[in-house]
């Protein structure tokens, strides 16, 4: 582990430990609940996963949860997978979502910016009439607590009406980015038969109009339990036959009527990347998000009424749900629809700049793509208003963090976070009261006993092992759709430790409490059974200015050898010769392990992805292996699926 991690890059001044809200909670909770006054953050943390049930408690009184029915105890059962939470309570997610309306009509509660980088304001008063309209025609429509609603939609103010008046009524929403194909879309929505679908007519990304008309007519046609279409003319067409018009939907001024649900309600369904079979339908609950939801964002993003929210995403991502998420702090939240480098690379921190946005959030991937650039941010834009810049996706590698120290602000607050699409949440990331080091993720969140274990289920301290969460979270998934008797769900995460969440990465705990994750581990590189995450590969090698992205697999041979190939994409211009491929075996060597040092480095065209952006390293070792594509891979889950015939190709010559 490099020296400079051990030396803060930031430390909260005592003005901002003293403002932050977390403080304040702890304070509260100490009196009221028996937590440690004392001892900081990580008495705090011990505290709550220790006592669960009276922690969530804590957070529920804290944010002034409206429970309309009482719960009976916090944790019924609290067996993994199956946890019973807040059993007989109930409420109403979109409720508390909207609560702001009633003392701040006129504030913005969206603001909605496009490619043109304006934004515009949807008023908190406005967001509720629109939903209490929705909500009523949704519910003339048939549409009941329980049933699917569908959008086919871009991250525009019309989706997160959608979603509020789909929660107001109790049905359950799910929703794909207009990008995505429709094999891709039907592999997600004919899964859960929804009875609606808000489609667009297409959308405009990168300076260009991307027509949707033909796809959504194959929707229509391929999902027959659908009873209305509700079209969104963003280029401006006509409805196709037989759908109603958005604004004829949404033009009444009714309150909205909530539909009081049990706790573990279905909200909404989520997908897992589907990169080896149809994507898991990932079921979680109104209560279980709302708590969940309200402590990330209220205590660790530490936002409030004051703050706004903004996070590069799609509606096809989590993180959108996420980002939707933060009105239930009162925050106003930024909606950014368009390409995220146009029409330059900085265009994220020109919103940023533009909404006054006080959290920003992004990829990893795009901070190291502006470094590499020469974007300059605090030069070229007024990023004044920026406390916290936060990543997710991949890990942020330590050049990602010293990049933004150093060409944002000095005493920025850097989060980088660690969660999943399962838990719609972070195992691991932001804590306004500690130092941030450099790699490293701050601390293990509140109400989750993140632990690193080895194959013996023993916890591991400053040793790679297993991320395992080994205490349940009120937002784990409730169940599968069309997973009756859960055997999807046990073998997704409880198959390795019984009664133990497993999630697939590998992470350091640091003996000062903070997380590294070094990427999947059914993906690890063990090379005489020494593990490396691949994440750790492409921090090195892609710090080298020729190379674009990387990708590194590491499979074992059937003569009991293991074969470690890494694939590069090269910059423009730039020529994988002796002279490179010495450099990259040397970074390797020398930053890394000289057992990491790859057996080949292969140019490629281009490294295939999952619709949200991850490397897709597993379906590509299966390629290597022999499998076929179709059985490998899931054609609709990957960004450019002529990328793998070059993978094919090599696996055939190998053989």
């Amino acid at each position: 582990m490099p020296t400079d991690r051990f030396q803060p890059l930031w430390q909260p001044d005592p003005g901002r430990i003293a403002r932050a809200r977390i403080t304040r909670f702890q304070a509260w909770a100490a009196e009221h609940h028996g937590a440690p006054a004392e001892g900081g953050y990580a008495a705090l943390q011990r505290w709550s996963v220790d006592d669960l049930d009276t922690f969530w408690k804590a957070v529920t009184e804290w944010f002034d949860v409206r429970f309309s029915h009482p719960y009976a105890r916090v944790l019924g059962d609290r067996s993994m997978p199956g946890a019973q939470w807040f059993p007989e309570a109930t409420l109403n997610y979109a409720e508390h979502a909207l609560r702001a309306a009633d003392s701040r009509a006129d504030e913005p509660a969206l603001l909605h910016v496009d490619e043109t980088h304006e934004p515009r304001p949807v008023t908190w008063a406005e967001l509720r009439r629109q939903v209490g309209s929705l909500a009523a025609e949704l519910r003339a429509l048939g549409v009941r607590p329980g049933d699917r609603v569908s959008g086919y939609l871009p991250n525009v103010p019309q989706a997160v009406v959608a979603l509020l008046a789909t929660a107001a009524v109790g049905a359950v929403w799910t929703s794909c980015a207009p990008d995505f194909g429709a094999r891709s879309v039907l592999d997600r929505f004919q899964q859960v038969e929804p009875v609606v679908l808000f489609t667009v007519d297409g959308y405009r990304y990168g300076g260009k109009e991307h027509d949707r008309r033909e796809v959504v007519a194959e929707l229509r046609h391929e999902l027959p339990t659908l009873r209305a279409v509700i079209h969104i003319p963003l280029l401006g067409t006509e409805a196709p036959q037989g759908a109603l018009e958005w604004s004829a939907l949404t033009s009444a001024d009714p309150d909205p009527v909530f539909e009081q649900v049990p706790f573990d309600h279905p909200l909404w369904v989520l997908y897992s990347s589907g990169t080896t079979g149809l994507p898991k339908a990932i079921v979680q609950s109104q209560g279980g998000i709302l708590v969940e939801h309200l402590k990330q964002l209220g205590l660790h993003c530490d936002l409030g009424p004051e703050d706004r929210f903004f996070w590069y995403t799609s509606t096809g991502w989590m993180m959108w749900n996420f980002l939707v998420s933060g009105l239930l702090t009162g925050t106003t939240i930024v909606l950014y629809d368009g390409s995220p480098g146009y029409p330059d690379t900085g265009a994220q921190w020109r919103i940023a700049e533009r909404t006054k946005a006080t959290l920003y959030g992004t990829s990893a991937a795009y901070v190291m793509a502006c470094r590499k650039a020469g974007v300059h941010p605090s030069r070229d834009f007024d990023l004044s208003s920026v406390q916290c810049v936060a990543t997710t996706g991949s890990p942020l590698p330590p050049d990602g963090f010293r990049w933004l120290h150093d060409e944002v602000r000095d005493d920025l607050w850097i989060a980088s976070v660690s969660g999943g699409t399962d838990v719609c949440s972070c195992f691991a990331g932001a804590v306004p009261t500690l130092p941030v080091h450099v790699g490293e993720l701050q601390a293990p969140c509140l109400g989750t006993d993140l632990q690193s274990w080895n194959t013996d289920g023993s916890p591991l301290i400053d040793e790679v092992g297993e991320l395992v969460v080994t205490n349940p979270m009120p937002s784990m998934p409730i169940h599968f759709w069309n997973d009756p008797d859960g055997s999807r769900y046990h073998d997704s995460y409880f198959d390795t430790y019984p009664g133990v969440w497993r999630h697939g990465d590998w992470i350091t705990v640091t003996s000062r409490g903070s997380v590294v994750i070094h990427g999947r581990s059914d993906s690890t590189l063990n090379r005489q059974g020494v593990r490396m995450g691949s994440a750790d590969i492409y921090e090195a090698v892609e710090r080298l200015p020729e190379i674009r992205e990387s990708l590194v697999i590491g499979m074992e041979q059937p003569d009991g050898g293991y074969w470690m190939p890494l694939f590069v994409h090269l910059a423009p211009g730039a020529v994988l010769d002796e002279a490179l491929l010495n450099r990259i075996r040397q970074t390797i060597r020398e930053q890394l392990s000289p057992r990491h040092v790859p057996d080949e480095i292969i140019e490629v065209p281009g490294v295939p992805h999952t619709l949200t952006g991850k490397r897709i390293e597993v379906p590509v070792k299966r390629l290597l292996q022999g499998t076929p594509l179709e059985k490998a891979v899931n054609p609709g889950s990957i960004d450019n699926l002529d990328l793998l015939s070059f993978y094919e190709d090599l696996a055939r010559k190998r053989a």
